[in-house]
């Protein structure tokens, strides 16, 4: 007991160790002195079973396992050519560049004249050859040009309306302004329309009220449509003169002065102004009627009356 009690644990592995050892090679040779199990050997197949020759010059192949990753799939892949889609826009390219070659080149899509309805005073050739349209693909044509054009070129239409159809197609319908006025100043004259509009006379119309101006009138007047011309006189002096047309005397014309206003020269041997306002145009003309009974009494022969202000009427001697 004091033998063991002395040996170290080192020693003590060790010699387990040895014993572990000698215990395996025991056993070891039991094995190696069993004797082997009989084979029994099958004589039929063996002689059945034909011989194989080895074969001179055969490659052998091997099948060996590489890993591989999904970038060196996609790198080792060979992309299928999608000329499906490709001919089909290539064929629809071809189509519609053929078909814009066309459309710019047929006869049957160019503009041969214009259809025009409304005009009275302009002829249809006129606002036909304004627009340039002969000749013109049907697809190039913009309507609202057209009518910025003809509103330009022509300050008597109030509006015009162009419209294209196919396949050579263009309808033109257009309003003008109604002459009211024949304003002659210098030595050439204007019409001017309802809304105070300046426009060329084209030829003589009786109607028209006549009116000679010293000069122009000054306004200071704006368009709320930047197509619209600005007025050449206010609306209000427009009715003035159609209120003073009816009073005029036979065969005498409305005159203009930009201080006194519209007037005329009575046959009687002197000159009269009423002013530029329209809401009074019966009041002054009864004031002016019995001024001028009232000097006619008394033997006065006026220069001027002025009735601009029916209030304060007023006349002048000659001196």
């Amino acid at each position: 007991m004091s033998e063991k009690k002395d040996l170290t644990r080192a020693e003590e592995v060790r010699l387990r160790r040895e014993r572990d050892t000698s215990k395996r090679v025991q056993r070891a040779r039991k094995e190696s002195t069993r004797p082997a199990p009989p084979v029994t050997r099958r004589a039929r197949q063996e002689a059945a079973a034909p011989k194989r020759k080895p074969a001179r010059n055969v490659r052998r192949r091997f099948q060996v396992a590489v890993p591989v990753t999904e970038s060196d799939v996609h790198s080792l892949s060979v992309p299928r050519p999608r000329l499906g889609m490709r001919l089909l826009s290539f064929l629809l390219s071809i189509l519609l560049l053929a078909a814009i070659y066309f459309v710019y080149t047929l006869p049957q899509f160019r503009v041969t004249d214009a259809q025009i309805t409304g005009n009275r005073l302009i002829s249809a050739q006129e606002l036909s050859a304004a627009m340039n349209i002969a000749g013109q693909p049907i697809f190039s044509l913009k309507p609202a040009e057209l009518e910025t054009r003809l509103r330009l070129n022509y300050p008597e239409l109030a509006s015009a309306d162009v419209a294209v159809s196919l396949p050579n197609v263009v309808s033109v319908n257009v309003v003008e302004r109604n002459p009211v006025v024949r304003w002659e100043q210098g030595a050439g004259y204007t019409w001017i329309s309802e809304d105070g509009v300046a426009f060329r006379p084209r030829g003589e119309i009786p109607e028209l009220i006549s009116v000679i101006a010293v000069s122009a009138p000054t306004l200071t007047l704006s368009a709320s449509d930047p197509l619209n011309p600005l007025p050449f006189i206010s609306t209000e002096m427009v009715q003035a003169l159609k209120g003073l047309a009816s009073h005029v005397p036979p065969g005498v014309s409305i005159i203009f002065d930009p201080v006194y206003g519209f007037g005329w020269n009575d046959p009687r041997g002197w000159r009269v102004y009423f002013g530029t306002k329209a809401n009074d145009v019966e009041l002054k003309m009864r004031v002016y009627q019995s001024l001028v009974d009232s000097l006619t009494q008394r033997g006065i022969h006026p220069a001027v009356i002025n009735v601009t202000y029916p209030t304060a009427p007023y006349y002048r001697i000659s001196q």
